[in-house]
């Protein structure tokens, strides 16, 4: 779709940001969003997404590269893209002496074409809240009542960062129902967090950051997809990893035995389970506690971060030597 002419509303080119010291938070990082997208921006603390965030909303200039919003520069610009954005921080700082109620009104009376802050409240869950005074919210009713405001000006570009922290399960679940209905209606969503559960559910894209630089980026599916899936099972007793087929016909990877446990690692899931269950059923052999998964994205994420540490700690290790 198009968006003023543009069809990413979110355009992020050879991003860069150092602080005093010369500390490189973000080290060349790029990445777009299209309209109606909801993408995740994932990475391990101090991987740089606060500092990312913080340049795309327009609250500090970047050192290097570009960022455009609705193709203008959200910090030069900012009257022009303010207005068309909704922010929702890790963390809201309200008058806690306030209503719920008195707290929408007074940050209605700050955004230009806000909705009815009772409409707002609803749209969260929180209007039977609406006389209740901050001090007495919950944490998880504080973070609805963060998303609330956000949503008062009723955004085109959303920004989310950590939206479920302290929410229980069904708060959990209400906001991603509310996500997947903005984004339906075409707002973009721009999400950090720390629940990967969150955003493989949520997220058409996501971008994992590692110290600054983009690890890995696509959809969840095509994240997931670089990692190997996993089988294990008991083998019966009087049976080894020996009397298996050979592992590498399967297409296993790789392998681990612990007593008659095994645990098998493939990139070709339906080959070698296939060929693992074809032995067992001509053997005669029941495999027990047998388990056949594709990797989640936690495991992704976990091992995009270990490559990563990896890799930054070879380096040390040649820049040392």
């Amino acid at each position: 779709m198009n968006t003023n002419g543009h069809e990413h509303v979110i355009e992020v080119t050879d991003l860069r940001r150092v602080y005093g010291g010369g500390f490189e938070a973000v080290r060349g990082i790029s990445f777009s969003v299209r309209r109606g997208e909801v993408f995740a921006l994932l990475g391990t603390n101090g991987a740089g997404k606060t500092s990312t965030v913080e340049l795309l909303e327009g609250l500090a200039p970047p050192t290097a590269g570009r960022v455009r919003i609705f193709g203008r520069d959200p910090h030069t610009e900012r009257a022009a893209v303010r207005p068309r954005t909704g922010v929702m921080l890790q963390e809201g700082g309200f008058p806690s002496e306030l209503t719920v109620a008195e707290t929408a009104r007074m940050w209605a009376g700050c955004v230009s074409g806000a909705r009815p802050p009772l409409q707002a409240l609803g749209l969260v869950g929180l209007e039977h809240r609406a006389g209740v005074r901050v001090k007495q919210l919950s944490g998880g009713e504080r973070r609805r009542l963060d998303l609330a405001l956000a949503l008062l000006g009723r955004p085109e570009v959303l920004f989310l960062d950590e939206p479920t922290t302290g929410l229980d399960a069904e708060g959990r679940r209400e906001t991603w129902d509310l996500v997947r209905e903005l984004s339906d209606g075409g707002t973009t969503v721009l999400l950090t967090t720390h629940y990967l559960e969150e955003a493989e559910d949520l997220a058409d894209r996501l971008a994992i950051l590692h110290r600054g630089l983009i690890a890995a980026t696509g959809t969840p599916a095509e994240v997931t997809a670089a990692q190997p899936s996993r089988i294990s099972f008991e083998l019966p007793e009087g049976y080894f990893v020996g009397d298996l087929p050979p592992l590498g016909r399967l297409g296993v990877l790789g392998h681990e035995v612990e007593g008659r446990l095994v645990r098998l690692r493939t990139r070709e899931l339906q080959r070698t389970a296939t060929g693992l269950l074809g032995w067992a059923e001509q053997a005669g052999v029941e495999l027990g506690r047998l388990d056949v998964r594709s990797a989640s994205l936690e495991e992704a994420f976990l091992g995009i971060a270990r490559q990563a540490a990896a890799g930054s700690a070879a380096d040390v290790k040649e820049y040392a030597a």
